[in-house]
């Protein structure tokens, strides 16, 4: 069997996008939309961790010396 090539995060979107918009045509038996509905939720669920582990990967919270928050970028070395 071969071996699943991982989407990428644009991928994904886009088959979310895929799932919305035939849901929202209206066409499909109420069981089929629960399922895609359902498959469009944890996907949305995947990608919204995956966006906030980059978020985090980038920027690094620092506090200024009067308190405030400052948004610095992360410095990855590679």
């Amino acid at each position: 069997m071969a071996a699943k090539k991982k989407q990428t995060f644009e991928e994904r979107l886009t088959q979310v996008e895929a799932l919305i918009a035939e849901m929202e045509g209206g066409a499909l038996p109420l069981e089929d939309a629960l399922k895609r509905y359902e498959e469009g939720m944890q996907a949305l669920t995947a990608l919204e961790k995956e966006l906030l582990s980059a978020q985090q990967r980038l920027t690094v919270l620092r506090r200024a010396a009067d308190g405030t928050e400052e948004e610095v970028p992360l410095e990855v070395d590679e």
